[in-house]
Order: C-alpha cells, then structure tokens, then sequence
C-alpha cells in the first residue's frame, strides 16, 4: 500500500532543474519571499553582525569572482568535480555566501563534520577530491593537519571569520572570505552559467557524508534539484500555517545552531528559512547561557533543536526561567526521534510552545514528514510532506497494508538523491529504481509504523533503525522505546539502550546511564541500578527488561546531530566482555 500526505496538505510545485542553488534562493523569480522585504538571511546571535538579503546577494557575486581568479575556476567550465570545495567549520554568517559563490562556478561544496579529528577530515577530503579546504580559527590545526596528509597548500587554506567573543584575537595566518570579498568587488563580471534542461537534476551540489552505523562515512550525493524540491515541499507544507497568521507575522526569526554540515541544518535551517524570508540567528555552538542569551535578545521565535537539548531544557527549568523566552513560539525536533514522555515534560513548563517533530535523512535532502502547528502528536515525526510517497515494508519485502503495523519505511520524493559516491553495492542495497519518473524511491532503514491521528490525519511514528533493533527471543525491542522511558526515573540524565549477545535469548537490551545530579556520592551504585531496572520491569513487557545489565558512565557518546554512538558502547561492551572472557 503506498502512503501519501494527507488531503489538506498543498500539491509540489515542479522543482526547476534548469537553474542552480544560488540562483533559485537568490533571485525573486523563483517564488521566494522577495529579497526586499525578508528579513536579514543570517545574523551572529554573539556579535549581532548581519547583512540584508540584498547584500547577501552583492558578497555572494563578489565571493564568487575571487574564487574564480583564486582558483581559475570558471562557469560552464569542466564538471563539478574538478571544482570540490571543502568547508570545516563552525556555523558563521558567510558560510551559506561561500556554498552559493561555489554554486555560481558550476562548483561542488563537501561539508565536513566539525567534530572531526584529523585523521576523518583527512578522509573526507580525499574521498570528495577536494581542491581547497575553508575553515575556522577554532578548528585550524586539525584542518592543517588534513590539509597537509591531503596535499591540500596551505596558499588552498582560507578562513571564515567568527565573532572574537568565540574566537579569540588570535592572528589569522590566511587569507579570510572578508578579504576575498573586497577583491572580489574589483574584478570583473563573471560569464552566465548555462545550464540545459535536466542540469539541475544531475549535477551535484554538495557531498555530505552519513555516518552511518558503521564502517567508514558514504559521501552522499545531493543535485540542486534535489535541494530546491525539499525546500519547496517545506514551504509548501508550513503555507497554510504561516497564511493563517496576520501579513507582518508570516516571516520569523529562527535558531541556526544546529551545525550546517549536517543536512538538517543545510537545508531545513539555513535554505527553507531563508527562502520563506526569515531571519537566522547563528551561533557557532551549543552552550546553555549563550543560547538562552540569543533567544531573549534577539527575540528568537523558533527553535531548531535536537533531543539532547531538548531534554537539557527540560531538565533545567531554573537556569531557563532566568532568562526571557516569551518570544518562542514553536521547537522543530529532527534527527533522531523525541520521546513523547520529554516533549510532555517540556510542554508542562512551557504551554504555549508548539512542540514540532520531524523525520529525514541526508539521502532524502532532509524532511520525509513533520508536524504541523495544527496536528501535534507527541512520539509522532507527522505527516507526509508534499511531493512524498511512502511505503511499510515487512523483512520478507511483502508491503503492509493496515495501521500499527511496523516494517521498513520507503520513500519516493524528487528529493531522495543521486546515490553514494563510488559506493555501486551500497547504492544497490539503497535506492531503488525510479519506475514512474516522480523520482526514485529509498530504503531508508529505519523501522516505522503509519498510525491514524484523532485527527484523522496519517502519522509516522519511527520505532527505530533496522539494524539497531534487539531480538530477543525472535521478539524485536526498540532502544529509542526503552531510553524514552528511562529517562522518566529521576536518576538519569541520559541513556543508551545496546544489544548484548546471551545464551538463551540470542540478545538482551544493556542501559548504559549517565546518573543526574539527584543521585548523591553516598548513593550505592548498586541500589541505583536496581530501581533503574525495577522502573523498567514495572511498565515494560518481559523481554524488555535490562537483562543486560546497567552500566553507569559519564556521558553517552553522539554525533553533533545528537544521534546515539552505539558502535561505541558496542566496543566498549565487547571489550569489557573479551577481558572477561565472556562469550562475545
């Protein structure tokens, strides 16, 4: 049975294929609110530096120049991938000015994981082929430390200002985007791109890379077209909410914390915002204060986050009563799934917050599904955006036809993406065939099940990533299920829910635990993982139950994006275990 959104949900414009990135977001042709009248695209929420629309549109054309004499890199020229631009940074104003300057060569843009060490940067730059490598003061000596196994020059090194509240006085040792920009201003024009029909469609924009569960990271390949029709079904999906809305409230102001190498930030934060003509406030990174800090001054309306904040926020009710959120109107959640116990906890503190959940992957360009202000469903990530089709599939590959039923979640969409680089058997594994040209469909390898709301409306509920679900006893357990209950006892702080292998059972859950600051030293550790486990075999069904064990650490490892590191606790795990002489 093929799932589609709901009736209420406004028909996919067609996505142009004949125009790139930069010209669809920076041009009023194009459908987006008009240059003049959107707010500043991106604004420092440290320093309140800020450039108009229009101007953003001045620096991009000036970027771009310098970038064509810096590198001879021309319009219409060669193939994208004689023209592959690094970025490893933190979040900054001219980081989107930069990835449309590259646009505008027919150039290709790898964002890279800020996170990394050397040695993965240094991956992902020679995977990507990349010939020039931007950065940040904060992150120099990992970048010339990859540059340098790369054989990237360091006369390829360039910088992206950051406000001296982050950064420091530290001298800049090469040549910055600023300064690239002011050159730029004096050379001549560049040649107009020429695209032809189905350009956009094919050609890559950016190469970002999926972590994974394990193994190396895949550099996904993402077209402008593949850009432009998420940014489309976004806006198409949040129109009818934002028409509702009197005329001078239809544009915002929103967070852009969450980093923009991670697709959820890319697209859904720095591109559909931009494009619909909200502001953008940037920080560089998460830190309580100075989050809270930015929401009060400057009047921050929505808030892109992750689980882990949201959970920090919840938590920490006293230090967020010191500070002035009226301004908040909605939180949007992605990137891994938000428990329904945390958004009630949260939503018990804040009432008039519009709670939102979504669902994506960088291989469908982001947004699969979201929930709109008018149907909230706490555990749900919404409803089909525009332009979707999705499908439940069971183990066997048999498609499933009714409700709460769980099985492999398939999706169509113009967004789902040209494929991995050089990776033909996970591509096979992945994408399918587009069999009626409305684009190709995915296995996106997450577990879900297609409830109907008391709405009326269809709702995905993501139970989990396949290859994460523990089998016990032939019977599958859910670790997001167990850790949004965990996380109910008031003596975690934060949990992580991994497979253990066991004689009788084939597999049992383990919790690995980060205790909150109401367990006291004198707390006997062993008494604490006892009602940990009691919490769980009072309100979970038997083969739920922490057979496993309970472990205590001091923090659980993740991604940026807050995604849980389980091959991490897997190796610890087994580590412990091999020392034991356990089986493994």
């Amino acid at each position: 049975m093929v799932f589609s959104p709901p009736a209420w949900v406004p028909e996919l414009p067609s996505p142009p294929d004949t125009v790139p990135i930069w010209q669809f977001m920076l041009d009023d042709a194009y459908g987006r609110h008009p240059l003049k009248s959107s707010r500043n695209p991106f604004t420092c929420g440290l320093s309140g530096k800020t450039y108009t629309a229009l101007e953003m549109v001045e620096r991009t054309d000036r970027l771009a120049r310098a970038i064509s004499k810096e590198f001879g890199w021309q319009p219409n020229q060669g193939t994208e991938w004689d023209k592959v631009a690094g970025i490893f940074a933190l979040n900054t104003i001219d980081s989107m000015t930069l990835a449309y300057a590259v646009h505008r060569l027919d150039g290709l843009v790898s964002p890279a994981n800020a996170a990394y060490s050397a040695s993965e940067l240094e991956f992902q730059l020679k995977n990507s082929g990349a010939k020039a490598l931007f950065t940040c003061i904060p992150l120099l000596e990992t970048s010339l430390q990859a540059a340098k196994a790369t054989g990237i020059p360091n006369n390829r090194i360039y910088i992206l200002e950051m406000p001296k509240e982050f950064s420091g006085d530290k001298a800049i040792p090469f040549k910055t985007v600023g300064q690239l920009i002011e050159e730029g201003a004096k050379l001549p024009e560049l040649a107009k791109q020429k695209w032809e029909k189905g350009q956009g469609a094919r050609q890559t924009a950016y190469l970002c890379y999926s972590s994974g569960t394990s193994g190396l990271p895949k550099g996904v390949m993402i077209s402008h077209r593949n850009v432009i029709s998420n940014v489309l079904q976004i806006e198409a999906f949040e129109r009818p909410t934002r028409q509702a809305r009197p005329k001078e409230s239809r544009t915002e102001v929103a967070l852009g914390l969450l980093p923009l190498s991670h697709i959820y930030g890319l697209v859904v934060i720095a591109q559909a915002s931009s494009y619909r003509g909200d502001a953008c406030i940037v920080l560089p990174k998460f830190e309580l204060q100075s989050f809270l800090q930015a929401i009060q001054t400057q009047k921050i309306q929505t808030l892109y986050l992750v689980p882990p904040i949201i959970i920090l926020m919840a938590k920490s009710n006293q230090a967020c009563s010191k500070y002035d959120l009226s301004s908040v109107r909605s939180i949007f959640t992605g990137a891994a799934p938000l428990g329904a116990e945390t958004a009630e906890e949260l939503q018990k503190l804040n009432p008039s917050w519009k709670i939102r959940q979504g669902y994506g992957l960088t291989e469908t360009c982001t947004v699969v599904c979201s929930s709109p202000e008018s149907d909230i469903w706490f555990g749900s990530s919404g409803s089909l955006i525009p332009g979707y089709k999705a499908k439940i599939v069971s183990p066997e590959g048999v498609e499933i036809t009714g409700y709460d039923q769980p099985g492999e979640l398939v999706v169509q969409s113009p967004s789902v993406v040209l494929g991995y680089l050089n990776n033909p058997k996970a591509n096979k594994e992945t994408f399918l065939d587009d069999t009626d040209g409305k684009g190709r469909w995915m296995r996106t390898g997450d577990e879900a099940v297609i409830r109907k709301a008391p709405s009326g409306n269809e709702h995905i509920f993501i139970v989990d990533r396949i290859k994460e679900l523990i089998k016990v006893k032939g019977l599958q357990v859910a670790p997001a299920e167990l850790e949004a209950h965990l996380l109910t006892h008031p003596a975690v702080a934060d949990c992580a829910v991994i497979p253990i292998p066991d004689d009788a059972a084939g597999e049992v859950p383990k919790a690995y635990i980060v205790k909150s600051s109401s367990v006291g030293i004198e707390d006997n550790d062993r008494m604490v993982a006892r009602e940990i486990a009691k919490h769980v075999e009072d309100h979970k069904a038997r083969h739920k139950w922490l057979k496993g064990g309970v472990e205590f650490i001091d923090v659980i490892p993740k991604s940026p994006s807050g995604k849980i590191l389980r091959r991490l606790l897997r190796d610890k795990d087994k580590e412990a275990r091999r020392k034991k002489g356990a089986k493994l």
